[in-house]
């Protein structure tokens, strides 16, 4: 961990806290937030904020956002699999989170966020990569008919509704969501057309924070139908 924050217990003060993470708005830092919104946490005590995901590149993303050389470590489930994790802890920089609108055990209370609009698509890119997909196939019924759609999954309806929002009011896509009897997950969906619109916004430049595997997979769908990021 990077950095032990301030906290008073018994009259005694600790170390004076330090900004470790620069909190000033970029497009890596919206892609980091984007990250935390779909596997961050922020714990209840002591300032603590987790990343976990089982793609070791998402980590080395997140801390080349942030600005910073987070140690990764690993993280055994009961099932014996295996993910990667970074944790650390700073007083301003999870105020900050919380001045957004994060929350602790955030997986079904979080709403809407305060991103600028700027730095939407970045952000939205994030929460692609931690929880989003995309999914193609050929419909049968047309011949050469190849279909698709990009998906955002949370727990969080509220959340799901605050980014199908956003999308519609800054580019006129809407998708729809759905949620799956008996399932606790709400997912996003935008098919082709909407796909072929949002999907360069997010992938705005070759140069974006990405990860690579999900990247490529969105390359050799579009160019399937003529279409280049």
């Amino acid at each position: 961990m990077l950095e032990v924050c301030y906290i008073e217990r018994m009259g005694k003060r600790g170390p004076k806290p330090k900004r470790v993470v620069s909190e000033k708005w970029s497009p890596e830092l919206a892609y980091a937030l984007g990250l935390l919104a779909t596997d961050g946490c922020l714990s209840r005590r002591d300032y603590l904020i987790d990343l976990t995901s089982k793609d070791k590149e998402q980590l080395y993303n997140f801390s080349k956002c942030l600005g910073r050389p987070f140690h990764i470590g690993r993280k055994k489930s009961g099932a014996g699999n295996t993910s990667y994790r970074v944790q650390f802890k700073n007083v301003y920089f999870y105020n900050f989170l919380l001045s957004l609108g994060f929350t602790p055990a955030k997986s079904k209370t979080l709403g809407a966020l305060k991103i600028p609009d700027r730095y939407f698509f970045d952000f939205l890119r994030g929460v692609f990569d931690g929880d989003g997909s995309v999914h193609s196939y050929y419909d049968q019924r047309w011949a050469s008919s190849f279909m698709f759609y990009t998906l955002f999954a949370s727990a969080s309806e509220p959340y799901v509704r605050w980014l199908q929002e956003q999308i519609y009011r800054m580019m006129a896509v809407k998708g729809h969501i759905t949620k799956a009897k008996g399932s606790s997950i709400f997912q996003l969906k935008f098919a082709k057309k909407d796909s072929l619109a949002l999907l360069p916004r997010m992938y705005h430049s070759p140069r974006v924070v990405c990860l690579s595997r999900k990247r490529l997979k969105i390359e050799k769908m579009l160019g399937i139908v003529g279409r280049f990021l």
